[in-house]
């Protein structure tokens, strides 16, 4: 039966079962199935197909992306290696099978339901929040220029993303590798700190 410290392998068994189904095949009696309890139990902790699938995605990209995050916040010195740092670990996240099988999924149910704008809330914009977070303290030293802190990171995570995200999502690069993410985030950053660097 279903525990609560049983919830983080329970996750990972409902990713797999929207993985293999997607999100509108997959239902909660055949992730109970899998996960060894009762549909009643799964519904105690997840009151929706819904939100089960808000938490899988979530749980993932906070388990990859907070340690990102830490390491931007406590970055000193200079901002260039700071930023391509940041953007290889997180462009390699966004390109991972596992986080472009969530990102389809989401972009597929946008257009039925709440989810993509439940999902951007509680997990990509909280990273943009963070992000500007870090730009507004360097714009306070003077590194980058003063502007809208928000829209810095708006334009620095779209560079990151624009040469490989879109060819990934649609299944056009089944793999990235290493050197190519950092030569991608390497032309990005110097596109960003063109534009924004005082």
């Amino acid at each position: 039966m279903l525990r609560l410290n049983d919830v983080r392998p329970s996750l990972k068994i409902a990713s797999q079962v929207f993985i293999e189904m997607g999100y509108e095949g997959a239902s909660m009696a055949e992730i109970a199935t899998r996960v060894g309890g009762s549909r009643g139990t799964l519904y105690r902790y997840f009151p929706s197909k819904e939100r089960l699938f808000l938490e899988v995605v979530l749980s993932t990209g906070r388990r990859h992306l907070k340690p990102v995050f830490v390491d931007l916040e406590q970055s000193t010195g200079d901002i260039t290696m700071a930023l391509q740092r940041y953007g290889e670990k997180f462009l390699s996240f966004l390109c991972s099978p596992e986080s472009l099988a969530a990102q389809r999924m989401v972009i597929a149910e946008a257009g039925r339901s709440d989810i993509g704008k439940l999902f951007h809330q509680a997990g990509p914009k909280t990273g943009l929040d963070l992000l500007a977070k870090y730009l507004s303290a360097k714009m306070d030293e003077r590194i980058l220029r003063r502007s809208d802190a928000g829209i810095a990171a708006d334009h620095l995570v779209a560079l990151v993303q624009a040469e490989i995200m879109p060819r990934c999502l649609m299944g056009l690069q089944a793999t990235v590798p290493r050197g190519q993410i950092k030569q991608v985030v390497k032309r990005a950053v110097a596109v960003f700190l063109a534009a924004y660097a005082v």
